[in-house]
C-alpha cells in the first residue's frame, strides 16, 4: 500500500487508478493525516437467504434466564 498526498492525487488520477486495478492499495493524504483509500472494486454478491435452513434448531430454553451460579458471575 502506497501513500499519496491530495496534489499528486489529483494530479496522477489515471495512473493511481492504473495502479489499483493492478491490485494496489493507495491512500490518499492531506498533511501527511490519512483521509481516503483507494482500493479494487468488488462485485458484491446478494445474500441468498435459507442457505442454511434446518442446520441450527433453536433450544425451547433459548431466552430461560440463567441460573443464579451464572448470573453473580456478571455482577
Amino acid at each position: 500500500m502506497s501513500e499519496v498526498n491530495v496534489h499528486e492525487a489529483k494530479t496522477h488520477f489515471s495512473k493511481l487508478l492504473r495502479r489499483v486495478e493492478n491490485g494496489e492499495e493507495v491512500v490518499i493524504a492531506r498533511g501527511g493525516k490519512p483521509i481516503a483509500r483507494l482500493v479494487p472494486y468488488q462485485l458484491v454478491r446478494p445474500r441468498q437467504f435459507g442457505v442454511d435452513k434446518g442446520r441450527f434448531q433453536v433450544p425451547a430454553d433459548f431466552d430461560a434466564p440463567l441460573p443464579q451460579s451464572e448470573s453473580d458471575l456478571f455482577e
